[in-house]
C-alpha cells in the first residue's frame, strides 16, 4: 500500500487523522484501566474472569494512558512526532503524576530527562548501553498507527521516533512498529465495512516489523491453529510477565487479530492471559477499536474509566 503522505510533509487532512488517533486513545485507555482494575480481584481473578465479572468502578488509568496522551498531544500540536518535544511532554507528565505505575527504568529515564539531560544519551544508556526493550514503547503507540493508517512507511518512521525517546533497543522499537502497524491495519479493515480476514492484522504487522524476536513471535502467532484459546496463545507467545516487547506484542496482536470484530471479547481475551494485564489490554484496545469504532466499547466501561483530560 503506497503512503498517502510524503515523508516530512504536513498532512492536509490532519483533523481526520487526529480523530483516528483519539479513537485509538479511547480504546487504549479503557483497556488500560480495565486491565489495571482487574488486578484488584487478587486470588479470585480466575473465577471473576470465568463469570465475566467486570472490576468495580472507578477504573483509574496508568502510565500507559498518560504516555499515550502525550503522543496524541504531540500529534495535535505538530502533526508528527518531534522527539525533543515528546521527551519534554513525557517528562512533564511524569513529574505531575509519578505514581501512575511507571516501571523503575522508565522512572529513571524520565527523571533524568526532567533534570535536563539529553534523552538520546539517557535512552541509549539504559540496560548497560543496550537500551530498553520494555513493552512501554508498544503500550502507548496505537494512536501513531491510527494517525498514519494510510501511510505504512511513515508509520514505521513515526513509531520508531515515538519509541526511541525511551526505548533504544531494536526490540523495543520493533514492538512499537508492530503495534502501530496493527492499529493502522485494523482501521483499514474497518473502513471496508466487510469482516476482516483472520490473519490480516498479523500479516500487516509482520510486513512492517524488522527481523528479530518480536517479528519471530508474530510469525509464530500467525501459525497458531484457528481453535487456539487466549490462554494457549499466551503460553506459546508470552503474556507480558517479562515486561518486554517480545514477551508482549505477539500475543496482543494475535488477540486483536482474533477478536477484531468485538472490542469487548478482545479485552476479555487479553485479560484472561493474566501477566501484564493493563499493558496487554491497552495494546489490544488501541488496535481493535480502530475496526469496531467507539460504540463497540461497552458504555459501563467508558463510565467506569477515569475521565481523560481535555485535548486541544
Amino acid at each position: 500500500m503506497p503512503d498517502n503522505i510524503q515523508h516530512g510533509a504536513e498532512p492536509s487532512d490532519r483533523a481526520k487523522r487526529l480523530a483516528r488517533a483519539r479513537l485509538s486513545l479511547e480504546g487504549l485507555s479503557v483497556g488500560d484501566a480495565f486491565g489495571q482494575a482487574s488486578f484488584g480481584f487478587g486470588a479470585n481473578i480466575e473465577f471473576a474472569l470465568q463469570q465475566r465479572q467486570s472490576p468495580p468502578a472507578p477504573w483509574p488509568y496508568t502510565d500507559d494512558t498518560v504516555m499515550a496522551l502525550s503522543i496524541v498531544e504531540e500529534l495535535t500540536a505538530r502533526g508528527r512526532i518531534d522527539q525533543d518535544e515528546l521527551a519534554e511532554r513525557f517528562a512533564a507528565a511524569f513529574l505531575v503524576e509519578p505514581d501512575r505505575g511507571y516501571g523503575q527504568t522508565a522512572m529513571r529515564i524520565l527523571w533524568e530527562i526532567a533534570r535536563g539531560l539529553d534523552w538520546r544519551e539517557v535512552s541509549r544508556g539504559a540496560f548497560a548501553g543496550q537500551g530498553s526493550m520494555g513493552n512501554g514503547s508498544a503500550m502507548r503507540v496505537g494512536p501513531v498507527g491510527a494517525f498514519y493508517a494510510d501511510a505504512p512507511r511513515e508509520t514505521v518512521r513515526q513509531a520508531t521516533a515515538a519509541a526511541e525517546v525511551t526505548h533504544m533497543h531494536p526490540e523495543g522499537i520493533a514492538g512499537a512498529i508492530a503495534t502501530a502497524a496493527a492499529a493502522g491495519a485494523a482501521w483499514r479493515a474497518g473502513a471496508t465495512g466487510e469482516p476482516a480476514r483472520r490473519g490480516a492484522i498479523l500479516e500487516a504487522a509482520i510486513d512492517l516489523t524488522p527481523p528479530g524476536a518480536v517479528r519471530s513471535g508474530l510469525e509464530a502467532a500467525a501459525r497458531l491453529p484457528a481453535d487456539t484459546t487466549a490462554e494457549q496463545a499466551a503460553a506459546r507467545l508470552g503474556n507480558g510477565s517479562r515486561i518486554t516487547c517480545p514477551d508482549t506484542v505477539p500475543f496482543c496482536v494475535w488477540c486483536a487479530d482474533r477478536y477484531l470484530d468485538s472490542y469487548e471479547e478482545a479485552i476479555w481475551s487479553a485479560v484472561s492471559a493474566l501477566g501484564d494485564s493493563d499493558t496487554n489490554c491497552a495494546i489490544v484496545g488501541s488496535i481493535v477499536v480502530m475496526a469496531t469504532g467507539l460504540d463497540a466499547i461497552p458504555r459501563p466501561w467508558l463510565a467506569a474509566r477515569e475521565s481523560l483530560p481535555a485535548l486541544g
